[in-house]
């Protein structure tokens, strides 16, 4: 039970980068439906960093910078020419697996063995890793899962209590109003759409840096869109997201669980867990309180 929650806990890292930087960006009008493309292209450029420099730092800082700038060119389709958003992700998630096939053939050609990085070592901090149960589960975890939960007070702060995070709220409930006060909404969309890539970034570099020190373009394997969903089933509050990430995150612990053990169901079931969890709590979620103008372009001239 201690190794299932700990490895929930370090599971639910990338979810939560995932869905906080999500739940940023819609409050503001901005689905980034580019989130599984921006994980994939984070966890390419973790992974290469790393691989050729051998610093795992220079391997996080350019997962936050392939981060921007996927989000970069999603923000100025959608943002500045004001094109569909959930077209435009679909087709940048598409272009990401291209991308990070390409050049991962052009600077490694086709290696014989799988090409390995040393991945983020585990971090047990004094006195605490020394509680019985608990200490194993929370406090001997990799910097990126204890950045993630830092993160969840500040989100909640600046998003509920700080005039910056009634911009954003605003933003995405009347625009109008916001651009009346003095306040371009484009700026804060394409910023806000900026700063959530590179929390998509590092979200993805979790999987290559921090978890399993290899890359191939599969290696996401949807759960960007489960961070993406996470988001509509928190009801868009920095709350909701970490119920909901520690949710699937103890489903993606329990896969990994049982295809590394024997098991009494079929492997394809297990690796399914999380996506069926998906469905299943989408189906039965009824009261959603969607920002106002969510997915929709704003100009002057509406």
């Amino acid at each position: 039970m201690t190794n299932l929650l700990t490895r929930a806990i370090m599971m639910s890292t990338p979810l939560l980068l995932g869905a906080l930087a999500e739940v940023y960006a819609e409050r503001t009008g901005m689905m980034i439906c580019a989130i599984e493309g921006i994980f994939l292209i984070g966890a390419w450029g973790g992974f290469v960093g790393t691989y050729l420099t051998g610093s795992l730092l220079v391997g996080l800082l350019a997962a936050i910078a392939a981060g921007v700038l996927m989000a970069a060119v999603y923000a100025f389709v959608t943002v500045t020419l004001r094109q569909q958003q959930v077209v435009t992700g679909t087709a940048l998630n598409i272009l990401a697996v291209g991308i990070c096939a390409f050049f991962q053939r052009v600077l490694f050609g086709v290696p014989t063995t799988p090409l390995q990085i040393e991945t983020l070592p585990k971090l047990s901090i004094p006195l605490l890793s020394k509680i019985p149960f608990l200490g194993e589960i929370f406090f001997q975890q990799n910097i990126l899962t204890y950045l993630a939960y830092i993160l969840i007070p500040v989100a909640i702060f600046v998003l509920f209590k700080t005039s910056l995070g009634l911009t954003l709220r605003s933003t995405g409930e009347n625009p109008v109003a916001v651009d009346v006060a003095g306040i371009d909404v484009q700026r804060v969309r394409f910023l806000t759409v900026l700063a959530a890539g590179g929390m998509g970034g590092l979200a993805g570099s979790f999987y290559t840096v921090g978890y399993l020190g290899m890359f191939t373009t599969n290696i996401i394997g949807g759960r960007g869109w489960i961070a993406f969903a996470i988001c509509f089933l928190g009801n868009w509050t920095p709350k909701g997201a970490v119920l909901g990430t520690l949710a699937f995150g103890l489903a993606d612990a329990i896969s990994v669980h049982f295809r590394t053990g024997a098991a009494a169901v079929p492997t394809e079931l297990i690796i399914a867990l999380p996506y069926i969890l998906t469905i299943v709590l989408t189906i039965f979620r009824s009261n959603f309180q969607v920002p106002a103008k969510l997915g929709v372009p704003y100009s002057k001239e509406n």
